[in-house]
C-alpha cells in the first residue's frame, strides 16, 4: 500500500497540521489512518503498544458516527482500553477477566470525541484496571519504551504513551487517577495535560462524584492540540453531580499570549519524598529557563500536610478499585477474583477495601477537603508548583515493585513504594487541580523526563498558555529536538 506521505513529514505534523491538510483536500481521512494503520504494524512488533485496529473504521472513517466539520477533521485516534467506552468495541482492560467483554454504547465523551472530527481507530494497552504503573503483565502483553526498550513507559496510560512518542499518531486518548496521564508522558517524551476536576464527563457510567480522583485526557506532541482536544471535548453530559464549566475564552485561543509574568514555586521537597540529585538539577535547571523567561522563580516548599494526603489516597484506590473488581465479579456471577485471571495485587486489594465502611470513607473525604484547603490557600500566593514528574528515574522492564504482578504481602507496603516514586502528580488528583508534564528534560541515560507544573482549580488555560510561550522559546524542539530510538522515521 502506497502511504500519502513519507514517515519524516508524517512525524513532523501535529493533529492540527494533518486537519488543516484534511480541510485543504490535499489528503483524507482514510488515507491518514491507512497511515497510522501502517506504523501501529511496523513498530508495534518492538513496542506492543496498540491491542487492535479497527480495520473497518479506517476503511470507512465515518462508519461510527466520527462528525467530519470536527476541528481535527477526520485525525486519527486511538482509545486508551479503559475508561471510556467505544460502541460495539471490545474493553478488556488490560485484564484476562476481561477477555471478550464488548462495549455496548459509547459513553459521552467518546460522542465528545466524535463530534470533534477525531476518527477512533483502535485500543492502546494499559496495566490491569489502570492500577498499578506498567503494563507488563506477560500473560497479557509488554508495552516498551521507544526510547529503550529495556524500560518500561509507565502507566496506566501505557499504549498511549508509546504510540505518541514513536510518531505513529499524534493524539491518543489517555485517563489519570494519580499521574497516568503525566507521568507517562513525562518518561515517553510526551505533553500531558491532567484537567481540572469538571473538564471531561465521566458519563453515564459513572460520575465525578463516583470516581472523584480520576480524569481524562490525552497525549500530543504540541501545546496547540492539548488546548484544541480539550476545547472540544469537555462539558458534562445530562445529570451531572459536579458543575461542568467553559473559560470566557478558548485555550486555542488563549495559547496564542504569553503569560503574565508568574510567580513559581519549585520543590522536589514533598512530605517524606525527595527526588534524586540528577532529577533536582533538572528541576533546576528547568526553574533557570522559567526565570530567563521573566517569571519569579522561588524555591519553596508547600505547607500542605502530604503525609496525610498519602495515607488517604491509599484508601481512595483501595476503596475505589475493589469496587471496580466487585461490580465486574458481580456481572459474572462470582464471589472472588479467580486466581488466574487477575492479578495478585488487584486480588490484595479487592480483599483490603471490599468491606470498607462509610466512615472510612467519610475520614478520606476529611482529609481531601483539608488537603485541598491547604493547596488554595498556597495558590493565593503562587500562581504555579513546579515539581520533577517522578522522584526516580525510569524502571527498568520486570522491576516488579510497582506491578499488580508483585508478590508483596503488603497492599498499603506496595502503595508506599508507588508513592516513593511517583510523589508529586497524585495531589492534583486529591484536590481536582490541572496538572500538566512538559518534555524539557532527560535522564542521565538520555531518556526523557517530564517537568511537572500544577495551578489552582479551573487554571487548566494557564498551564498551556505557559507550556505554549516554554515551546515557542524552544522553537517546537521538545525533547532536545531528538527522536526516540523506536520511531516511525526509521521504518
Amino acid at each position: 500500500m502506497k502511504l500519502v506521505m513519507d514517515w519524516n513529514e508524517w512525524s513532523d505534523l501535529d493533529a492540527m497540521g494533518i486537519a488543516e491538510l484534511v480541510r485543504n483536500g490535499e489528503i483524507t481521512p482514510r488515507e491518514v489512518a491507512q497511515q497510522v494503520s501502517a506504523g501501529v504494524e511496523a513498530l508495534n512488533p518492538e513496542i506492543n503498544s496498540v491491542i487492535e485496529i479497527f480495520d473497518d473504521v479506517v476503511k470507512d472513517p465515518l462508519k461510527d458516527g466520527m462528525d467530519p466539520e470536527g476541528v481535527f477533521a477526520g485525525v486519527p485516534f486511538l482509545m486508551k482500553d479503559l475508561s471510556s467506552t467505544v460502541k460495539g468495541r471490545l474493553q478488556e482492560m488490560g485484564s484476562l477477566m476481561m477477555k471478550g467483554n464488548r462495549a455496548t454504547a459509547d459513553s459521552f465523551l467518546t460522542k465528545q470525541i466524535r463530534n470533534a472530527g477525531l476518527n477512533i481507530i483502535g485500543r492502546t494497552t494499559t496495566p490491569e484496571f489502570g492500577l498499578c504503573s506498567s503494563a507488563e503483565n506477560p500473560d497479557v502483553y509488554i508495552t516498551r519504551n521507544p526510547w529503550n526498550l529495556d524500560y518500561t513507559t509507565c502507566g496506566s496510560s501505557a499504549g498511549t504513551a508509546a504510540s505518541v512518542a514513536a510518531g505513529i499518531i499524534p493524539i491518543s486518548h489517555a485517563t489519570d487517577g494519580g499521574g497516568s496521564i503525566r507521568i507517562p508522558a513525562g518518561v515517553n517524551g510526551n505533553i500531558g495535560l491532567k484537567p481540572s476536576r469538571g473538564v471531561f464527563s465521566a458519563a453515564p457510567n459513572s460520575s465525578d462524584l463516583m470516581n472523584v480522583v480520576s480524569a481524562q485526557g490525552c497525549h500530543t506532541r504540541t501545546i496547540r492540540d492539548t488546548a484544541a482536544f480539550v476545547d472540544n471535548c469537555r462539558g458534562g453530559a445530562p445529570g451531572e453531580f459536579m458543575p461542568y464549566w467553559k473559560p470566557s475564552e478558548s485555550y486555542t485561543e488563549q495559547i496564542r499570549r504569553d503569560p503574565k509574568k508568574l510567580r513559581i514555586a519549585v520543590s522536589h521537597e514533598w512530605g517524606d519524598y525527595r527526588a534524586t540529585p540528577h532529577i533536582v538539577a533538572e528541576l533546576e535547571r528547568a526553574a533557570h529557563f522559567l526565570e530567563g523567561l521573566g517569571h519569579h522563580v522561588e524555591w519553596v516548599v508547600p505547607d500542605v500536610n502530604l503525609h496525610a494526603a498519602y495515607e488517604a489516597q491509599t484508601s481512595a484506590y483501595i476503596m475505589k478499585f475493589a469496587q471496580t473488581i466487585s461490580n465486574i465479579l458481580e456481572q459474572k456471577g462470582l464471589e472472588r477474583p479467580p486466581a488466574d485471571l487477575i492479578e495478585p495485587m488487584c486480588i490484595r486489594v479487592f480483599e483490603e477495601g471490599r468491606f470498607a465502611s462509610y466512615a472510612e470513607r467519610a475520614r478520606m473525604q476529611g482529609v481531601f477537603n483539608k488537603t485541598s484547603r491547604e493547596l488554595a490557600t498556597f495558590f493565593e500566593d503562587w500562581d504555579i508548583i513546579l515539581t520533577p514528574v517522578m522522584a526516580s528515574p525510569t524502571p527498568l522492564l520486570g522491576t516488579k515493585e510497582y506491578l499488580t504482578i508483585s508478590d508483596n504481602p503488603s497492599v498499603y507496603n506496595w502503595f508506599e513504594n508507588l508513592w516513593g516514586i511517583f510523589a508529586y502528580t497524585s495531589i492534583a488528583n486529591l484536590c481536582g487541580l490541572p496538572g500538566i508534564s512538559l518534555p524539557m528534560a532527560e535522564m542521565e541515560n538520555g531518556m526523557p523526563f517530564g517537568i511537572h507544573a500544577l495551578a489552582r482549580q479551573g487554571d487548566d488555560g494557564l498551564l498551556l498558555q505557559l507550556g505554549a510561550q516554554i515551546e515557542r522559546a524552544l522553537d517546537g524542539k521538545w525533547n532536545h529536538g531528538r527522536k526516540p530510538a523506536v520511531h516511525v522515521s526509521e521504518i
